[in-house]
């Protein structure tokens, strides 16, 4: 495991949980919003964090965070995820993962195992964007689409979320984003932010009344849509 990062006390990662989160580096998308372009574009040039290490804060930690959230990057890269998530649920935490869903059968078999309290899926764009937001040419969703039916069948707790750019997405995109996922939990917009570690700087966001309008276009199809990190 490539750990590059690690926040101790979180109460925005993980919904309605206390908890820390684990940032693993190495991605199979290039988003071009991506705000962790150095986890993508070169972990091996980022400070490495030793599992003991990780583990040794977290035994100090119980009874104080109830939750573990693992993002990167993209975790399900790494065949390791299951060792660390074993260790991690020996310890009696949640576990959340953040995930591109490109690995449906990781996913699944996470799932599957009782490893997994709860999973956060982005979706990047409809399917006939895709390619243009995950930043990889002639992107085929058929895994993507597996992810989001598995999900569906409310095999564990979960979201989706899309992050909300300007020049990626307009009200068709999300509308059928609206029926790729109709049904589903919870959605959760994202207004696009400029972290100052983008792989492709110069994208922007709409206007909170734009994405008020698109919250409630949404809520045709999906039980609960919200907008996540605007005042």
């Amino acid at each position: 495991m490539h750990i590059h990062g690690f926040n101790k006390t979180t109460l925005l990662d993980y919904p309605g949980h206390l908890a820390s989160t684990v940032f693993l580096g190495g991605c199979n998308f290039r988003c071009p919003f991506c705000h962790n372009a150095s986890l993508v574009l070169a972990p091996a040039k980022q400070p490495a964090i030793p599992e003991e290490e990780i583990f040794h804060t977290l035994n100090k930690r119980k009874g104080i965070i109830e939750g573990i959230c693992i993002t990167g990057g993209e975790p399900t890269l790494y065949p390791d995820l299951f060792n660390f998530i074993h260790k991690i649920k020996d310890m009696g935490f949640l576990v959340k993962l953040d995930t591109n869903g490109d690995n449906p059968q990781i996913v699944k078999d996470l799932i599957k195992k009782g490893y997994l309290d709860y999973v956060a899926m982005d979706i990047k764009n409809s399917k006939a964007k895709y390619s243009l937001s995950s930043g990889i040419k002639n992107f085929d969703t058929t895994r993507i689409s597996e992810s989001i039916s598995y999900l569906l069948a409310d095999h564990v707790d979960y979201e989706f979320r899309t992050t909300i750019i300007k020049e990626h997405h307009t009200l068709d995109d999300l509308v059928s984003i609206g029926n790729w996922i109709q049904g589903a939990k919870a959605y959760y917009l994202q207004p696009y932010k400029d972290s100052g570690d983008i792989i492709s700087p110069g994208l922007s966001s709409y206007p909170k009344s734009e994405l008020t309008y698109f919250k409630d276009i949404l809520s045709s199809y999906v039980k609960t849509v919200e907008i996540r990190g605007i005042d």
